[in-house]
């Protein structure tokens, strides 16, 4: 038992203090490209603009989109930013380039280092402005609140965090065994890229949604989770607790999904140098 208890944290430090290394890394490859990595910001900066800009047009001609008012639907595009970027600054990137990896025969070394070949995969790479965009988005939602004359505790922000969590885990899980269809097809990108742009759903109030576009963005593709039910814990609007438990709970389902879809995928993948 001590022996395998040492293992497991050994084996911790290690990943630890390679993801250590994989940041620095990234900010000096950020750092020698400053004009990219500030334009990026100001761009995802001006889209972000542009989504509450068409929230105001709409409040505009009318008070609420399904009980929804204009300050709560702006913290729910807030919060759905916020998510968005944070799962860019570790996920995207590394999802997005796992065709490639396959289609050049770069996987091959990878899968050859002594550890966990998807933690190396999936984390090399950190988009740093990022987190710079995620920050704009809970200046949005701070000054929502505000207006909203919220009460916020410490107990609902904590379990926010924790929720928004679980919905990037089914992001990056969904996406992942997207980009590994790429054992059989090659090249990807085009799916991973129709999944994230399924991104903009989350911002919607979900009882804007009825009937079978409701039950296809909560349970198919979990969309509706992912924002709304974070948002409705701030708001104090969830229904019961079964709305956080379902989204734990598909988060949950959809890790192992990927993991077991990774696993088969690994057991049929045919080195490109074979």
């Amino acid at each position: 038992m001590k022996d395998s208890q040492y293992t497991f944290r050994e084996n911790v430090g290690r990943h630890a203090g390679i993801y250590a290394a994989l940041w620095r890394n990234s900010v000096v490859r950020e750092m020698s490209f400053k004009s990219n990595f500030l334009l990026w910001i100001f761009v995802e900066f001006l889209w972000f603009a542009l989504q509450l800009g068409f929230i105001g047009v709409i409040y505009l001609h009318t008070d609420h989109i399904a009980s929804w008012s204009k300050w709560q639907v702006i913290m729910l595009v807030g919060a759905s930013h916020f998510i968005q970027q944070i799962f860019q600054a570790f996920f995207l990137t590394n999802c997005v380039q796992l065709s490639e990896l396959i289609r050049t025969g770069r996987l091959d070394f990878m899968l050859l280092l002594p550890m966990n070949s998807r933690f190396l995969i999936s984390l090399r790479q950190v988009d740093l402005g990022g987190f710079v965009n995620a920050t704009s988005a809970l200046l949005v939602m701070g000054y929502a609140a505000r207006q909203l004359h919220l009460d916020i505790n410490a107990a609902q922000v904590i379990g926010f965090l924790l929720l928004c969590m679980a919905g990037m885990l089914i992001h990056y899980s969904l996406m992942f065994l997207l980009a590994t269809v790429a054992f059989w097809t090659v090249r990807a990108q085009g799916i991973v890229w129709g999944y994230y742009s399924l991104f903009n759903v989350a911002r919607y109030p979900d009882a804007a949604f009825q009937g079978f576009f409701r039950g296809f963005f909560t349970f198919v593709i979990p969309m509706l989770l992912v924002v709304n039910v974070p948002v409705k814990l701030l708001l104090n609007r969830l229904e019961s607790p079964a709305e956080t438990l379902l989204l734990v709970g598909v988060g949950l389902v959809c890790f192992v999904v990927s993991e077991l879809f990774w696993r088969f995928s690994m057991r049929h993948y045919t080195s490109a140098s074979a």
